[in-house]
């Protein structure tokens, strides 16, 4: 079901309705992952503004909503000590885009699926990890501390668990109250007896929990002074005086660093993830839409380079697709792609107009909002669920995550995914043929090969290791009724065997082993 003007108006309200619901999710958790960034509060404020308004537009997806991710929150963080500043950084996510856009006309958008699942749910599982860590500091009211917490090993011969001992040295009490109230808050909001009532459903536990902390701050200030928190603490997004001045707070790409190599490494991991989501977060919300509507995820990346370009240009962290926005958005009623929008314009009037307010937000509350994140990232139960399935699937995903904290993001995706690939690998090394066990019982000379429905390059030593184990005088047939596909090198292996059989005096016979198999399935292609 394609939209159309008619389908938009019936549903108009309620789009507006989802897209404010939207908006009071976002808002704190953009914010929040500025934070875990290293980069400028306002970078995510306008990660959020285009991923709302330009890709809302640009995508053709209904209820997709998208925004600056956790999951790229550790790149720009490394990003920022790589190159040096933001606007250097900025360059990287304007090439990011530019090669998702590419990677869209290359129809690219199902590439992202294959990827093992394992890889990837360990990837999140150490982002998860590394935005706990990250967010200690401000929630014990420690500014400033802890700025490598991407790397394990520190400049100073120190590393990540000795400088989380030094910080319990600095704690403030009352950003670590705020912290607990917030969690508390946070947890508490989403149980299932107060969902019951529609305050609840309606109004965001992450917004509950800033707003309250807002209040306990004001309380701190009036009546427990040594509780106060400072302006350290505290949001701290720039005040304009009039548009103009508002404009000139927006950060421009720094080109200077065009000619850094360090940058192109950067923007493919960029673009690497932001895609990876995006394309996961689209398949995901294509299965909540109500009217089950497929969105191009060809188109998806095309959108998402836009964003991504437009976002560099301006000062705006990398931006995807997010699953749990766009759950909220389905589950607020959104229809149409007018609720998207509607969240990022609602976003641009805010940071425009009441910036003031903004800044009575403690650091400690967001933090407490990216515990809960970074949890959801790699809860136990995620654990035991890969755990149940098996080494081949625990292994790649906990080496994955033991990498990448240990070293950095990049590092445990490459090792991560050569140990899944390597399963894979195995296994169909293993799997090239069935070896028949009865027939062999019946007759100690007779082998049957009974070749895969994928019979493909990988499978060539393991069918040169068995043809060259068989005995002098034995009897093989070579069995083709079950395959489907058959690589042209699997008929050359057999073709030569067919000369080496004649001197180990091996009678050989071939059963419906057509080599057409191979030609046709490369014309259907």
């Amino acid at each position: 079901m394609k939209e159309n003007i008619e389908f938009i108006k019936k549903h108009f309200v309620t789009d507006i309705s989802a897209g404010l619901v939207v908006f009071l999710i976002a808002l704190p958790l953009c914010l929040g992952i500025s934070l875990a960034s290293g980069a400028p509060l306002f970078s995510g404020i306008i990660a959020g503004i285009i991923g709302g308004i330009v890709v809302g537009f640009s995508s053709n997806s209904s209820i997709n909503v998208s925004g600056p991710a956790a999951s790229v929150a550790l790149i720009i963080f490394t990003a920022i000590q790589t190159l040096g500043s933001f606007e250097a950084v900025l360059v990287a996510v304007i090439f990011a885009g530019l090669l998702q856009i590419a990677l869209g006309y290359l129809k690219a958008g199902t590439v992202a699926y294959f990827f093992p699942n394992a890889m990837i749910k360990g990837i999140l599982a150490s982002i998860g990890l590394i935005l706990i860590l990250k967010q200690i500091p401000h929630a014990f009211g420690v500014a400033g501390a802890f700025e490598r917490v991407e790397s394990f090993q520190n400049y100073d011969g120190t590393n990540t668990f000795t400088e989380l001992l030094k910080i319990f040295k600095e704690i403030s009490y009352g950003a670590t109250i705020i912290t607990i109230a917030s969690l508390i808050i946070i947890i508490g909001w989403d149980r299932p007896a107060l969902k019951r009532f529609t305050f609840f459903k309606f109004f965001p536990s992450a917004l509950a929990a800033v707003v309250i902390s807002i209040f306990l701050n004001e309380f701190f200030k009036f009546y427990l002074p040594d509780f106060a928190l400072d302006s350290s603490q505290l949001v701290n997004l720039p005040v304009a005086d009039s548009i103009g001045e508002f404009a000139n707070f927006f950060q421009f790409p720094d080109f200077s660093v065009i000619g850094n190599v360090d940058v192109y490494t950067i923007a493919l991991s960029i673009a690497f993830i932001a895609s990876l989501e995006s394309l996961l977060s689209t398949e995901a919300g294509d299965k909540l839409d109500p009217y089950k509507r497929r969105t191009s995820t060809n188109r998806e990346l095309k959108a998402q380079g836009i964003g991504n370009i437009v976002a560099g240009f301006v000062g705006g962290l990398p931006i995807t697709a997010v699953i749990v926005r766009t759950s909220a958005n389905v589950h607020a009623g959104a229809k149409t792609k007018t609720a998207t929008i509607t969240h990022g314009v609602i976003m641009l009037l805010c940071v425009a107009a009441i910036p003031m307010l903004l800044n009575l937000i403690p650091l400690a509350a967001l933090s407490a909002v990216l515990f809960v994140v970074g949890y959801k990232l790699t809860s136990v139960g995620i654990y035991k669920q890969i755990f149940k399935q098996g080494k081949k699937q625990f292994l790649p995903f906990i080496i994955t995550i033991l990498v990448v904290m240990f070293t950095d993001l990049i590092t445990g995706i490459m090792v991560g995914g050569t140990i899944a690939v390597f399963f894979i690998l195995r296994d169909n090394y293993k799997n090239a043929y069935i070896n028949d066990e009865k027939v062999i019982k019946e007759s100690e000379n007779k082998r049957v090969l009974r070749l895969a429905q994928e019979t493909t390059f990988l499978n060539k030593a393991d069918i040169m290791l068995f043809l060259d184990h068989l005995p002098e005088d034995s009897h093989l047939v070579i069995d083709g009724s079950d395959a489907k596909f058959i690589h042209h090198d699997i008929y050359e292996i057999i073709d030569e065997f067919k000369e080496s059989a004649k001197f180990k005096n091996i009678k050989l016979e071939i059963v419906n082993l057509d080599r057409t198999l191979y030609t046709k399935f490369w014309k259907k292609q």
